[in-house]
């Protein structure tokens, strides 16, 4: 796994891979911001050939809440915001630093966001948790009522900021009057389902850069993954039994099917666009206080270094946080040649 996101951070730094995804975007020789985008969530199924790359998160959850006081790991944590802020042109730390999400105190890791609230405070960053209904632009500053933010850590799941209630946020961005992160552009580059497809096409992978090396773990590591269209439509559905469908700026399981348990409705739907059809790897399985768990694996990564790994225990069709017994679990590596 740690061969297969270092093969991924190299190509996420080609000049042609990020032109490609500038592109798609219809921006293209768009200057991109600084900051990275803060932390990556990596996430794993372990199939019968290895460990199989299952899709990229660009906010993911569970990293404070998995912390240890002896691991160092919230130290790692305000390093990563500290260094997202620099690299924006800021000096020190954030002094005011806001935590979004939608209606966040309804969110089921809303006890995460306190945990932040409370580690930035810690650290002497004012850190506040609220709405982007909240927002507001005023003098050039975005602001929380009457509260002007100098940083964002943004946990929405609109990663494009298109709804009508992000356009502050999505003005204040654009225009660097705050620092976001993660952001639109870190999103598009990592975490877009569409770059699936670009990382089972080894001939585009070797023309931008990539070595032989790093396309051979791909190769092995990413499960061949199609963006849904009119030309592939019909091949795509007499395959669906060994499918996994997901919307292409889509995260957790809002919006995925399992290709053998698709309605026509529903594949219809799929038609309309903006799909990925990626080849199915079962999730590994483990026992549990109350029945079998299903598994997989998250790495928590910035700047190609791995923080925490973590895997997720849940009963159903796709992860959850609700399961009996499951949730997060920490992993601990042993080495078995010893």
């Amino acid at each position: 796994m740690e061969a297969i996101i270092a093969a991924l951070e190299a190509l996420a730094a080609l000049p042609g891979y990020r032109q490609a995804v500038a592109q798609r975007l219809g921006r293209p020789g768009a200057v991109q911001p600084g900051p990275l985008g803060g932390c990556l969530g990596y996430d794993f199924h372990l199939g019968p050939a290895g460990p199989a790359l299952i899709e990229i998160n660009t906010n993911p959850g569970g990293l404070l809440l998995c912390a240890r006081p002896e691991d160092g790991l919230e130290s790692a944590i305000l390093e990563i915001f500290q260094q997202e802020w620099r690299q924006a042109g800021g000096e020190g730390l954030p002094r005011r630093l806001l935590i979004l999400d939608e209606s966040p105190s309804e969110q089921f890791l809303y006890p995460e966001f306190l945990a932040y609230q409370a580690l930035f405070q810690a650290a002497g960053i004012e850190a506040r948790i609220g709405d982007p209904r909240q927002l507001h632009l005023q003098d050039q500053r975005l602001c929380l009522g009457d509260w002007p933010v100098d940083f964002v850590y943004n946990r929405l799941t609109d990663f494009a900021l298109q709804q009508p209630a992000h356009q502050a946020l999505r003005q204040a961005y654009e225009q660097a009057w705050v620092v976001l992160s993660p952001h639109p552009w870190a999103h598009a580059l990592h975490a877009d389902k569409r770059n699936l497809a670009l990382l089972t096409q080894p001939e585009r992978l070797a023309d931008w850069g990539l070595s032989p090396q790093q396309l051979q773990v791909l190769a092995l590591g990413v499960p061949r993954t199609r963006e849904v269209q009119a030309d592939n439509a019909e091949a795509l559905w007499r395959q669906r039994r060994g499918l996994f469908f997901k919307p292409a700026q889509g995260y957790g399981s809002k919006g995925a099917y399992r290709g053998d348990k698709l309605t026509l409705r529903v594949w219809q739907t799929i038609c309309q666009g903006g799909y990925v059809a990626q080849d199915w790897v079962a999730p590994s399985r483990v026992p549990g206080p109350e029945g079998e768990l299903k598994l997989d694996l998250r790495y928590f990564v910035y700047a190609g270094r791995t923080l925490l790994r973590v895997a997720r225990l849940y009963q159903g069709q796709t992860t959850n946080l609700r399961t009996p017994g499951g949730g997060f679990a920490r992993i601990q590596l042993e080495d078995c040649g010893k």
